[in-house]
């Protein structure tokens, strides 16, 4: 008989199944379980950044300049939609990006005011490699799950957000 591995959600739910038995504590199960996930992929995520020099938000930048394809440029709105900040914070962290080489900003060449942010070689080389980083940090973090356990677990996962995102 196999038993299964005991963490510390199950020693909380335990006890509130003995002290609240009248409760149904399943989605406690799950949940808590992803919140505990996301601690240590948060952890992950920033030592991987900070190998190459960047922070977080760096990051959320500069990977969706590159998801964009060459020549790895867009819209200071259209990076707004990508990473859902603000546009005052959207203009600092472009300024900052700026100021590192990592980003410049170029005429549009469709609006003679508008701007579009580019990343540099140095930013490409960058966002590159700290991906690279994140993928292998986040294959540690799976390690102990079959490849087709990892499949059905994302397939669940994105059940249960696509309500949210479709909102």
């Amino acid at each position: 008989m196999t038993t299964e591995p005991v963490d510390e959600v199950a020693r909380i739910v335990a006890a509130w199944r003995r002290e609240r038995p009248d409760l149904d504590v399943r989605p406690m199960e799950v949940l808590s379980r992803v919140s505990r996930l996301a601690r240590h992929l948060d952890l992950a995520r920033r030592a991987t950044f900070a190998e190459h020099g960047l922070e977080t938000w760096e990051f959320d930048v500069l990977s969706a300049l590159r998801r964009q394809g060459e020549p790895y440029r867009m819209s200071p709105g259209a990076l707004l939609t990508e990473t859902l900040v603000t546009s005052g914070t959207m203009t600092n962290r472009i300024d900052r990006l700026a100021e590192h080489g990592l980003v410049q900003r170029m005429p549009s060449p469709d609006d003679r005011r508008g701007v579009l942010v580019e990343l540099t070689d140095e930013g490409l080389a960058r966002v590159d490699a700290a991906l690279a980083s994140l993928l292998q940090a986040e294959q540690g973090l799976l390690a102990g799950l079959s490849t087709s356990d990892v499949r059905h677990l994302a397939d669940l996962l994105r059940d249960v957000l696509a309500p949210f995102d479709a909102s």
